[in-house]
Formats: C-alpha cells, sequence, structure tokens
C-alpha cells in the first residue's frame, strides 16, 4: 500500500472575501500521526551583538530584535509548521518538490524559516524579505520527520498581515512571490504562480533558461517551468485538496469568518483534514486580523491532533501572558534523539498535558461514543461561547484586555472535562 501524503493547507481571506473588516488565516498541518505539536510563546526579546542562533541543524547569526511570536510545532524541531507574530503577521508552509533538486546535507528547514520570519519580520512583505535572503544565504534542507529514513523538501509560504498576503514559492535557493490584496486565496502541497509575478529571485530566469527548462521567448510561467515532470504522489493528491479548499473558500466568498475557516479546516470530505494511514492533521491555526490597528489580532490553536475532535482555543499577545505549559512538550536537552549524532536513532516521549487528556478522550469516543461525544459537544459549546466573547470584544461590548489569559484558561477547562 502505498505511503499516505505529507500533506498541509493554507487558507486567506481578506475584505470584501470577508464579513467583516478581518484578514482570516488558517492551516491544517498534516504530519506523522505519531508527532506531537507543541504551542509555545516565546517573548520579544534583544540579543548581544555577534551572537549566534541555534536553529534545528544549523547555527545562523541571531539579529539584535526579535519580535514576540506564538508558534504551533512539532516539539522536535526548532521551527514552526505557522504561528503569528505580535507584529500580527502569520505565517504557515508547505511541502513541495520542483525540478531543482533537494539539496543533501543540512540547512535551514521550512519550518525554520517560518519562525525567522514571524521573529524578524514586521510586516508580511518584511517577513518575505527575511525568509528569501536566509534562503539564498543557507539553503533549505535536511530531514522534516522524526524518523532515520530520509524525508526532506522544499516549501511554499503563506504570509499574511492585516492589509495584504503573499504566496512564497520556493525551488532550492530561488523563489517566486506573489502579493494578494483582496478576496480569497488557498495554497496545497503544488506550485500554484504563474505568470502574475509579483518579485522574485534575480536568477530565477536565467537559471530555468540554463537548464533548458525555459526558452527564454515565451511567457515565464513559474509552476509551468519549475513543476517536476514527474511529480510525487503526494503533489498529485494535493491538486485535489486544492481544488476542495478553493472551492469550499469560494462558497463563502464574502462572508468569511474564523468560524468558517474553523469549519473549513474541519472538512473531512475534501481531505483538508486529514486522517488516513500514517498521516493527520496534527495541529490546527486560526487568526483574525483586524485591519483596525487599535484592535488586537486574536490566533486560535487546537494544541492537539484532528480539528474535528478538537477545540480552537484563543491567544491573545499581552504585556503579561500568562504561561500555559501544559501545552509544552517536555525538554530532553543535549540527549534528544533529534539533537544526537546520528539523528533519530531512538524515539521519546514528546506529549504534552493536552495532548495526554486528548488521547484519553479519543479513546472514550471509540469505546463509549455517547459519553465521549456528549463532553466532546460542551467543549464545542464553550468555544462556541469563546468566539462570541470575541466578537463583542471586536465590537467594543468589552475591552480586550479581559481576555489576555483565555488561552490558559481555555486549555486548563479543556483539561478538567477530560479528566
Amino acid at each position: 500500500m502505498a505511503e499516505p501524503p505529507m500533506s498541509c493547507d493554507c487558507f486567506v481571506s481578506l475584505p470584501p472575501g470577508s464579513r467583516d473588516d478581518h484578514v482570516i488565516f488558517g492551516k491544517n498541518s498534516d504530519r506523522p500521526r505519531d508527532e506531537v505539536q507543541e504551542v509555545v510563546h516565546c517573548p520579544a526579546a534583544s540579543h548581544p551583538p555577534g551572537s549566534m542562533l541555534e536553529c534545528t541543524y544549523i547555527q545562523i547569526p541571531q539579529v539584535e530584535q526579535t519580535n514576540a511570536v506564538v508558534l504551533s510545532k512539532p516539539a522536535w524541531m526548532w521551527g514552526a509548521e505557522m504561528g503569528a507574530s505580535d507584529k500580527g503577521v502569520c505565517i504557515g508552509n508547505e511541502a513541495v518538490w520542483t525540478r531543482e533538486p533537494v539539496a543533501p546535507g543540512e540547512a535551514l528547514l521550512g519550518m525554520d524559516l517560518v519562525r525567522l520570519g514571524l521573529e524578524r519580520g514586521d510586516s508580511a512583505r518584511a517577513a518575505l524579505t527575511v525568509i528569501t535572503s536566509l534562503l539564498e544565504e543557507h539553503g533549505q534542507g535536511g530531514q522534516c520527520r522524526e524518523a532515520p529514513e530520509p524525508f526532506s523538501y522544499h516549501n511554499t509560504f503563506l504570509l499574511v498581515d492585516r492589509s495584504e498576503a503573499w504566496v512564497l514559492e520556493t525551488a532550492g535557493r530561488l523563489w517566486v512571490a506573489q502579493k494578494v490584496s483582496e478576496g480569497v486565496k488557498n495554497i496545497s502541497n503544488q506550485l500554484t504562480i504563474g505568470s502574475e509575478i509579483s518579485t522574485e529571485h534575480p536568477d530565477l530566469r536565467s537559471v530555468a533558461k540554463a537548464q533548458g527548462w525555459w526558452d527564454g521567448e515565451g511567457e515565464f510561467n513559474f509552476s509551468h517551468v519549475f513543476s517536476p515532470e514527474n511529480p510525487p504522489a503526494r503533489m498529485e493528491l494535493a491538486k485535489q485538496r486544492y481544488r476542495g479548499g478553493t472551492e469550499l473558500l469560494q462558497q463563502h466568498d464574502g462572508s468569511v469568518t474564523a468560524e468558517v475557516m474553523m469549519s473549513i479546516l474541519r472538512d473531512k470530505p475534501s481531505g483538508i483534514c486529514m486522517d488516513s494511514g500514517g498521516f493527520c492533521t496534527t495541529g490546527s491555526m486560526v487568526s483574525i486580523l483586524p485591519r483596525d490597528t487599535a484592535l488586537p489580532c486574536i490566533h486560535f490553536f487546537t494544541a492537539t491532533p484532528d480539528p474535528s475532535r478538537s477545540v480552537f482555543k484563543p491567544f491573545i499577545f499581552s504585556d503579561c501572558p500568562t504561561p500555559v505549559p501544559r501545552v509544552v512538550s517536555p525538554q530532553f536537552g543535549p540527549d534528544d534523539p533529534a539533537r544526537k549524532q546520528p539523528r533519530f536513532q531512538s524515539q521519546v516521549d514528546r506529549r504534552h498535558d493536552l495532548y495526554k487528556a486528548h488521547q484519553v478522550a479519543l479513546n472514550t469516543m471509540e469505546t463509549n461514543p455517547d459519553e465521549g461525544l456528549a463532553v466532546y459537544n460542551i467543549l464545542r459549546d464553550l468555544e462556541s461561547q469563546c468566539l462570541s466573547e470575541i466578537a463583542a470584544m471586536l465590537s467594543g461590548e468589552i475591552p480586550g484586555e479581559e481576555l489576555g489569559d483565555l488561552f490558559f484558561d481555555c486549555v486548563d477547562t479543556e483539561i478538567k472535562f477530560y479528566q
């Protein structure tokens, strides 16, 4: 039996695609079934000049100031599948394969670039510049899952802020980007940028011409020129999900809200909510980015697998956020199998408290469906109540500072219900 695809889906709705004057971001992270995603908050920080930063596999020079970020990340790596910064920027990535071969050896993971873009970029466009500059300097590569069998890929990214979105697609150290100013847009595990290019690597076309992929005279269509002649099954199957995601977004064009985005991420018939074989949706994120900069951005995370059987919990940046250790995985220091050479020769238990409690709840749903469903329905009601409070805050009915500890409160409540 063929290995199920590792895949992801990213979505954005900008006015007039959104019901309100909000930009709505969403992503499902589809990863190996047993991989744990944690949700971590890293405060803004200053760093000494000349200091170095340890990413998943390599060190790079650190910058003097980094933004506060909240990240949904595989617990074994430094980088993140998706996240947001206190500057109102959200980023998610997707795996792709192109005509450019995946370079051997270790470099920056696409997930490292997500985190670096959030920590260093004050807008979606600035984060794009951060990512492309680091890509050109350090390259991308390295093992992309917690296993000894080789598996690596190139990346595409969706970068979003309060005013615009950017699709960034890469092939090795080459890249191309497209600006999205209005309406709805989604990306999956394939190249989507054709001839509508907003900015690109200066050597992109000359490399394509030198390789014989483009004659230098006809229209330059990035996806046609750089898509592999024999794409892996993951990319072929992603076409179906891409079309399904586009259809779901278009059905709600003009009325997209956070609730609508959550329903799209929970959609199983389209394959967007993956639950097949060795892979599943291991983490999900939805963000509300109001155009009005006086209003806070709200970022919702599941921190557990399968959004159709999880609840979204809101995070709001504040000056003194309450730590939420129950969605943070254990640390193993230098003995971590992801850090020891050779890597990934053993397994460790990375489950955090919420993950463990959620596993018990899923087992209850299997063995005692009535009881399990009753608990889940209560939690979904609480999710709806929380969304109503968020809407009231954004409309000015209640002050935003009263919601700063919502993430802590929601995680704590969810665990109590599971117990």
